[in-house]
């Protein structure tokens, strides 16, 4: 993680978070160990919980908490994870899905005032902070690092579109090439998971609520359907949304014998598991990570219990993926630091962005060119 290593050593030097005290609300991964490690370096204090406890890697955990506060046990101690965080009344926020933040809302809303600020990973967090912004009771500034150009490149479409079907293949050794799969949901992830499995020699099928969106697969060459269409075409589904029940029963009783369900979206409620339940005769595992429903007289094949499936059933994203989207965490948490920000959500600055990709060209030996002051003025002006 060779952009990350760049900015621990300048906040070595820095110290430009010294005295705070931050909370992380993170997947607890041997990268997440390496931010925490930067942010220290800056002179933080950081307690880190687990988003996710299912993708947590204990091992790392143990180490880390020998150097930091870490609560990541399993599902049972999830919430008291968040809870001890919360206790620290961190000034600054890293969130997952805005699961601390919206803690810390209900815990101790008149002693918000004494926080810098927060950033959010995801688009699930996003969507809970933005509805709690217009209600009025967002009352501390959220950086949106998931909404970086940097991040939708590299951990959307880079990232989950490798790191999804590496889980899928892993938990299946299914040949992807030659069968049809179903994309439901065409953002940066969706758009990242169709390009890969097309590249991989699958046909692809994307599913889409947004008629721009819609549009924009069309043209780029896949076919687009409504989700109870492309039900009986299938041969993997795979939900990219961000909501809930994108999958149901009018979807289960029309695909084929031997599909495959994969969630790739930020919880385990993309694919109904109770219109799933109801619409089988038997439930088996035949594989450690697959369970085969029996429906009717086909068999329907869920992947890791219905949850994420890049961190279920493979290793999440590449550490080149995450030391991108680290390197904006610690960089937005450094500009939360020198204060001046407005409760609201707010897109990452441009000199972060910039940074965060000038130092990811560095590592990987690109230079590129400049613009000349002439242009500068060019464009500043656009004087004939």
């Amino acid at each position: 993680m060779p952009v990350l290593r760049s900015i621990r050593e300048r906040f070595a030097r820095e110290r430009p978070l010294a005295g705070l005290t931050v909370g992380a609300c993170l997947h607890v991964t041997s990268e997440t160990a390496n931010l925490v490690r930067a942010l220290q370096a800056g002179g933080a204090e950081v307690a880190l919980c687990a988003s996710n406890p299912f993708a947590t890697q204990h091992d790392v955990a143990a180490a880390l908490s020998a150097e930091a506060e870490v609560h990541a046990g399993g599902p049972d101690s999830w919430a008291a994870g968040v809870a001890s965080v919360v206790a620290r009344e961190p000034r600054i926020t890293l969130d997952d899905g805005a699961d601390l933040l919206g803690a810390l809302h209900a815990a101790r809303p008149g002693r918000l005032g004494e926080m810098l600020g927060a950033t959010e990973e995801t688009t699930t967090g996003l969507v809970r902070l933005r509805a709690m912004e217009a209600e009025g009771r967002l009352l501390v500034p959220v950086i949106a690092v998931n909404e970086a150009r940097a991040e939708r490149a590299f951990n959307d479409r880079f990232g989950a579109g490798q790191s999804v079907l590496d889980g899928i293949v892993r938990a299946t050794n299914v040949l992807l090439a030659g069968l049809t799969v179903v994309v439901l949901g065409y953002g940066a992830t969706g758009r990242g998971v169709a390009l890969r499995a097309h590249g991989l020699g699958a046909a692809v099928i994307v599913c889409e609520v947004d008629p721009l969106r819609a549009l924009e697969a069309r043209m780029e060459g896949f076919a687009v359907m409504r989700a109870i269409d492309a039900a009986e075409r299938g041969d993997v589904f795979i939900t990219l949304t961000g909501v809930r029940d994108v999958l149901r029963a009018e979807h289960f009783t029309r695909m084929k014998d031997g599909a495959v369900l994969a969630n790739a979206g930020h919880f385990d409620v993309e694919i109904s598991l109770a219109d799933l339940r109801a619409a089988a005769s038997d439930v088996r595992e035949v594989l450690p990570l697959v369970e085969r429903y029996q429906v009717g007289d086909r068999a329907l094949n869920l992947l890791a219990a219905g949850r994420v499936v890049n961190l279920a059933a493979a290793a999440g994203h590449p550490a080149a993926v995450m030391d991108m989207s680290f390197a904006l965490q610690a960089l937005a948490a450094e500009a939360l630091a020198r204060g001046g920000w407005t409760p609201g959500v707010h897109a990452v600055p441009e000199e972060i962005e910039r940074e965060a990709a000038s130092l990811k060209l560095a590592a990987l030996d690109v230079r590129i060119d400049e613009l000349t002051p002439e242009q500068r003025e060019y464009l500043s002006t656009w004087t004939p």
